[in-house]
């Protein structure tokens, strides 16, 4: 079996996660989950970014638009919160998207919006 891309790195951020979505549960807005999870990084000691701008280019060119990751972690893996009945195909595509544009390897799509917490992740 084939190690896991960023295994030791995406186990904590899943699991700070589990701890927003323990103490929080579902139904909130993203921010909120956003701004308890900057928190549970900081206190977990997990380096990210928030709110990350990726430039997109086509053919060298520089596009006005840009796009804006919810959180860069571990400067390696994209962390994008979602807040749906399900993780659905438009949320993987978004984040291949990212994954690309950003040229990193890793997404994880957190799913806030159920009763029970659920991820995925995206290898681009």
């Amino acid at each position: 079996m084939a190690d896991l891309l960023f295994k030791e790195e995406s186990y904590k951020i899943i699991g700070a996660c589990f701890e927003v979505h323990k103490i929080l549960g579902h139904g909130f807005k993203e921010a909120v989950y956003k701004d308890a999870l900057e928190f549970e990084f900081i206190r977990s000691g997990i380096p990210f970014i928030r709110e990350k701008p990726y430039t997109i280019f086509y053919k060298e060119q520089k596009l006005k638009h840009f796009f804006v990751a919810d959180f860069v972690v571990y400067d390696n893996i994209i962390l994008e919160i979602k807040i749906s009945n399900v993780i659905g195909e438009p949320h993987i595509k978004q984040t291949l998207n990212y994954l690309k544009a950003s040229g990193l390897r890793l997404g994880v799509v957190i799913n806030f919006g159920a009763p029970s917490l659920t991820y995925q992740r995206v290898i681009f």
